[in-house]
């Protein structure tokens, strides 16, 4: 039996991934060894080109290469932003949807509706796993954002099934990435993860809490006008001023300097993510004059500073938006290729609690490509839904981050110094079973369950009182031109809300507590004796 490959498909880039017979995830390359391929179809003559070759079309030949195609797929064409495709071949309107009109040999022209365009990709998809696996293939997992609706579904699996590939199932791609993350990395604890994929042409996030292994989705945010092309149009317009100044020539009259200007600027966006210096070289950009220049990470920052604070708002508002504190996550897992930008990651530590684990290529524990974490997830629930019959399938595809029903409020203990005790934590999804032990219990108990209310405590800490130097070259080192600011320390408390419930135990020698929300939403509790194995029972 052939194996299930799971599918990133992006706007931007896509890639392929399968569990091999070692049971390790292999990140497919496509024949020119690409493993972050280009989601790109280009047209010369009779040749259809695929991935980084297309891409490479874009300056020489744009009118006949098709670029961000994915977000128009099952859309009509009135609902649909073709202004992201003007860089290449223009989106036109053909029966109703997004189409495209490529010249081929002998100056014929070609319609492809974007359905037919998905297609193709994803059969040079299918072709390079191929080659790579050794088998035919005919079943996949792809990822696909959270906003995606169900006649953008269907219409990708029509688009797939056209070139044999059965999409056995379509997972969202915040569950996708936070599975390949903690397949490497697992949460020893519950814990609340923002998942962020920052892109090419949009971003998207969501908030999802993670409790007993089981995902809720609290949120979910988009921006279709965020991304990595952010980016590079800010360098774009650097570069563009600076050959003005140099040359008296204005590029921007002319669509192939642009062209190579973005180009070069996204060369030089990625190069800057691993190094701190970039030059830009380019023969003949307008006027018959050459462009050299150099840039150092930190004048990108600066150039592209606006983009990168709008980074981290977005992350502010899902947050926000799940009626959350940034206090309540514990971590943000990075994806994407504009997560590279070292400055992206650092802006995130900067204005989120030091408690927040930011999960971004520079963490030790985050994977060290983001670009790859979608195909890893989808590999991962590939091999899992490989495992089933066809019977079995059909029962098992659930979605695998559901809006289930959790609790608001956390669910516990009081303890001898009036302090609450968390058992159950906010949203946590249910039906679930806690049990939690007591062995220094002693004599007559009356066990008070409670909810308990959250809520952010800020202290105000004055700095430090600088000691007097008792040198010169001390007094000019601890110079400063402003004076240090409080700092505002926010801490996390949870204090007894309304009582649920009492259980009255005598003669204890040690508890064992169980909690239980079924279904419903009835809360259980049930307190045991340890040593006489009495229980007494609760019910809310």
């Amino acid at each position: 039996m052939s194996p299930i490959v799971g599918i990133a498909f992006g706007n931007t880039t896509s890639s392929i991934a399968y569990v091999n017979p070692k049971n390790d995830v292999d990140v497919i390359a496509n024949p020119d060894g690409e493993r972050t391929i280009p989601s790109v179809l280009s047209y010369v003559g009779d040749d259809e080109y695929h991935g980084g070759q297309a891409l490479q079309q874009l300056v020489r030949n744009p009118k006949n290469t098709i670029i961000n195609f994915r977000d128009f797929l099952g859309l009509p064409f009135s609902e649909c932003d073709v202004s992201r495709c003007t860089a290449g071949a223009p989106a036109v309107e053909i029966d109703g949807k997004v189409g495209f009109i490529v010249s081929r040999g002998n100056g014929k022209e070609e319609k492809l509706t974007v359905d037919e365009v998905v297609s193709r990709h994803l059969n040079k998809l299918k072709l390079a796993a191929e080659d790579y696996i050794g088998q035919e293939l005919s079943q996949t997992v792809i990822s696909v954002p959270t906003n995606f609706t169900d006649a953008q579904k269907d219409a990708l699996r029509a688009a797939a099934k056209k070139v044999g590939l059965e999409i056995i199932q379509l997972i969202n791609e915040p569950s996708a990435a936070l599975l390949a993350h903690t397949e490497a990395y697992p949460f020893e604890d519950d814990v609340n993860v923002v998942v962020a994929d920052f892109g090419g042409v949009r971003s998207d996030a969501a908030v999802i809490a993670v409790r007993n292994g089981i995902y809720t989705l609290l949120a979910t945010s988009h921006d279709n006008n965020l991304g990595g092309e952010n980016l590079d149009a800010e360098l774009v317009e650097f570069f563009a001023k600076d050959f003005e100044k140099k040359n008296k020539s204005n590029p921007r009259k002319n669509a192939k300097s642009m062209a190579k200007l973005r180009v070069n600027s996204e060369i030089t966006k990625k190069t800057l993510s691993n190094v701190t210096t970039a030059t830009i070289s380019i023969d003949s950009l307008a006027d018959g004059f050459d462009y050299h220049t150099s840039i150092n990470r930190l004048r990108y920052e600066l150039v592209a500073n606006k983009v990168l604070s709008k980074f981290a708002q977005f992350i502010e508002a899902v947050i926000t938006k799940a009626e959350l504190d940034p206090l309540d996550i514990d971590a943000i897992v990075l994806c994407g290729g504009s997560s590279f930008t070292p400055k992206l990651s650092s802006n995130l530590e900067f204005l989120l609690p030091e408690s927040v684990a930011v999960l971004g290529p520079q963490s030790k524990n985050a994977s060290n490509n983001p670009n790859e974490l979608l195909a890893y997830g989808a590999a991962l629930q590939a091999q899992l839904l490989s495992n089933y019959d066809a019977e079995e399938l059909a029962q098992a595809l659930e979605p695998v981050v559901i809006n289930t029903q959790h609790l608001k409020k956390a669910i516990g203990l009081v303890d001898a110094e009036g302090n609450f005790v968390p058992v159950l934590l906010p949203e946590t999804s249910f039906p679930v079973k806690k049990d939690l032990t007591l062995k220094n219990v002693k004599g007559d108990v009356l066990v008070g369950v409670y909810e308990g209310d959250h809520h952010i405590k800020e202290t105000v800490q004055e700095p430090a009182a600088k000691e007097e130097s008792k040198a010169e070259d001390d007094d000019e080192s601890d110079w400063s031109d402003e004076d240090d600011e409080p700092e505002v320390i926010r801490e996390k408390h949870y204090t007894p809300g309304i009582k649920l419930m009492e259980l009255g135990i005598k003669g204890a020698q040690g508890l064992q507590l169980s909690f239980n929300v079924n279904r419903e939403g009835v809360l259980r509790v049930a307190a045991r004796d340890l040593k006489s194995g009495n229980i007494v029972k609760g019910e809310l």
